[in-house]
């Protein structure tokens, strides 16, 4: 975001935000980018479109289903890329997303907080705005982690689908970041003709608190199954706040390493941090700086 203009930048938000949840946001220390799309930021990172699109909570089959005006921009969220026509769309696409997000902002005002908006997306998953079940939730939740490990990664991308990256890593080799189920995120290197089990990668993004446990139990299933097919090291990312650590460990021993779901869908935070820093390690390419 850098080589982006901030006077251009701020020109735009306030033509496409809502001037008074602006100052919400500008009172809780947030930076309007953060939760409102212009399009100087989005022609830049055309792959935010899948960040704003989350703060609704919205899944991808909602958001872009005929009808929303919404299609034209998918493309941009899973490849990356911006065509003229795309291009040209950017301020409806601006105006109108910021509407629906300055009325989440107002009804979360007046104690909106940095940690409401990096965990909004989290929020607006519940039955006061989506009625979503907790499947929808852990995918909500899937598809953003990928999407941020994307961006961690985005300078070695070769290929790129849906639900596929293709990095070639600092030694040369070819790195494989596949979305897929038990786990959630495959990490797979391959080296002298052989494939290496890297990392896997399970996801829970619910937070209730009462059925945390269980959420790691279901983490624990996954991981057996990866062992088994011999993945080298096991992560969980799941809701950790006000949470027993030990009781956490117990329910999945498989689990070599916990973050802060609420955090790394923020991307802010030590948990975020430490998950960054790490899996640059996992993926052998340097450490992508904010």
């Amino acid at each position: 975001m850098a080589t982006i203009d901030p006077a251009t930048v701020k020109a735009q938000m306030l033509k496409y935000a809502p001037k008074d949840a602006l100052k919400i946001v500008a009172a809780a220390t947030v930076r309007d980018e953060h939760v409102f799309p212009t399009p100087a930021v989005l022609e830049q990172k055309p792959t935010l479109v899948g960040y704003y699109r989350l703060l609704l909570g919205a899944s991808q089959k909602s958001f872009y289903r005929s009808g929303t005006g919404m299609g034209l921009f998918k493309s941009m969220e899973l490849a990356g890329t911006i065509t003229p026509k795309q291009r040209q769309a950017l301020p409806d696409f601006c105006a109108e997303m910021g509407k629906v997000l300055g009325e989440l902002v107002r009804q979360l005002s007046p104690t909106v907080t940095p940690r409401d908006v990096s965990e909004l997306r989290l929020l607006t998953l519940g039955s006061q705005f989506q009625g979503a079940t907790n499947v929808s939730i852990g995918k909500q939740a899937t598809a953003d982690v990928f999407l941020a490990i994307a961006d961690l990664v985005e300078d070695h991308i070769e290929a790129r689908s849906e639900r596929q990256l293709v990095v070639k890593n600092s030694s040369g080799r070819k790195v494989t970041i596949s979305l897929a189920s038990d786990p959630d995120v495959r990490i797979q290197e391959e080296s002298a003709g052989k494939t290496r089990m890297k990392l896997a990668i399970e996801i829970k993004g619910g937070t209730d608190s009462s059925n945390a446990h269980n959420r790691a139990g279901e983490a624990e299933k996954s991981h057996q199954k990866a062992r088994g097919i011999d993945f080298r090291e096991c992560w969980t990312i799941i809701a950790l706040k006000g949470l027993d650590g030990a009781k956490l460990r117990k329910e999945s021993p498989t689990t070599d390493s916990w973050f802060d779901v609420a955090q790394v869908l923020g991307r802010a935070g030590p948990h975020w941090e430490e998950f960054r820093s790490r899996l640059a390690g996992v993926v052998g390419v340097p450490e992508k700086r904010s």
